[in-house]
């Protein structure tokens, strides 16, 4: 396990989906790993969330950060903006536990990223007591979340688009001369919009360009802690289909 030094530290665009394809919904639970090609621990806990996305039940995400790229290599996925949702989450937290390879579940508790059974048992005591439902149809992603009085505080709906797989050749740092692959690398995120309790739907041009290399979305919506992103009520994915 690597901890970072720095511990103080409306409308989408939708890309490149073709086809109508069918609608997904109904996962247990969101899995986000925060992740670094220069972080020599990873390896174990990147292939784990490669095992964790062939599960239907599942929502993964890889989420590269930066601050390990003065090692010797820079990530080629890494964002600054991954690095301030995982201190985000920390500071909502009010732990500041800042490492990698970190797994948080339902945007609640943390765990090491390569302990598969501590991960596991969280996914199995967690639900999403909320339905999404994503669909893709006449040239949009058509969104659907139910209404449910959970009483909840200030909650944003946030689309995530992402990479399915990639393989990298890493060159310098801890990993060097290793391939590694990489699942559901997260490529953008950003707020669509507010949920307040009642049902709503939100409608997204499909073929707005953002890169050939994105082949899948997800929505995520979740509340707004103090000081940072709280727990996650409700979730979806959608993939391009493949020809």
């Amino acid at each position: 396990m690597k901890t970072s030094r720095f511990l103080f530290a409306g409308l989408a665009l939708l890309a490149g989906f073709g086809f109508a394809g069918p609608a997904q919904s109904g996962p247990k639970a969101v899995v986000e790993l925060f992740t670094s090609q220069g972080c020599s621990s990873c390896p174990p806990a990147d292939e784990f969330l490669g095992d964790l996305k062939n599960r239907d039940d599942l929502i993964v995400l890889s989420l590269p950060v930066d601050y390990w790229d003065y090692l010797g290599w820079k990530d080629t996925f890494g964002k600054p903006e991954h690095s301030e949702r995982q201190y985000a989450y920390s500071r909502a937290r009010g732990d500041r536990r800042v490492y990698t390879p970190q797994i948080i579940v339902n945007g609640g508790d943390h765990y090491v990223g390569s302990h598969r059974s501590a991960v596991k048992k969280a996914i199995g005591e967690t639900e999403l007591p909320l339905d999404v439902l994503i669909k893709s149809e006449d040239g949009s992603i058509n969104i659907t979340i139910s209404g449910a009085d959970l009483q909840t505080g200030h909650t944003t709906v946030r689309l995530v688009t992402y990479t399915s797989a990639a393989k990298v050749a890493i060159g310098r740092g801890e990993n060097h001369g290793r391939s590694i692959t990489y699942n559901n690398i997260v490529r953008s995120m950003r707020p669509i919009g507010m949920w307040k309790g009642k049902a709503m739907t939100v409608s997204l041009p499909r073929d707005e360009i953002l890169g050939e290399d994105i082949d899948g979305c997800a929505v995520i919506v979740q509340e707004d802690a103090e000081g940072g992103p709280g727990r996650i009520l409700g979730a979806a994915s959608w993939m391009r289909p493949t020809s």
